[in-house]
């Protein structure tokens, strides 16, 4: 048997606003963007060069779902984003004005820090040891 995750769906607050900071400020491709109805779209954003997971931007469309906008995991790191150069992109992304919460430090696994995305879903932002 062989599986794989193909899509993570992570609730937003509203499509463009969500495709805006992916694309522009984390330099996410954005790979679809199909509307379904005039309150659905098919949502799907890349990090730059991924060949794996992609992320279905799924606007919340309840109360229920807003409330869970930005709190998926009930504050825990939500997010993995991996990377073949950690100090490049992360003086990009402080460049762009992403906020991280915990600074870079060296870990067994490689070299890490904590960001918060617009929304405030938390990300483990890694270039693992050995890469």
């Amino acid at each position: 048997m062989k599986q794989h995750l193909a899509k993570i769906a992570l609730v937003v607050k509203d499509y463009d606003e969500a495709i805006a900071y992916y694309t522009q400020k984390l330099n996410f491709e954005l790979k679809e963007d199909t509307k379904l109805s005039d309150t659905k779209r098919w949502v799907v954003i890349v990090p730059p060069g991924s060949e794996g997971c992609e992320i279905l931007l799924a606007q919340a469309a309840n109360d229920r779902q807003l409330a869970a906008v930005g709190n998926q995991t009930g504050g825990r790191v939500f997010l993995f984003l991996y990377t073949d150069n950690f100090y490049r992109d992360y003086n990009n992304m402080v460049t762009n004005k992403i906020k991280f919460v915990r600074p870079p430090s060296q870990e067994p696994h490689g070299t890490v820090a904590v960001f918060e995305d617009l929304y405030g879903n938390l990300w483990d932002f890694i270039e693992p040891e050995g890469k």
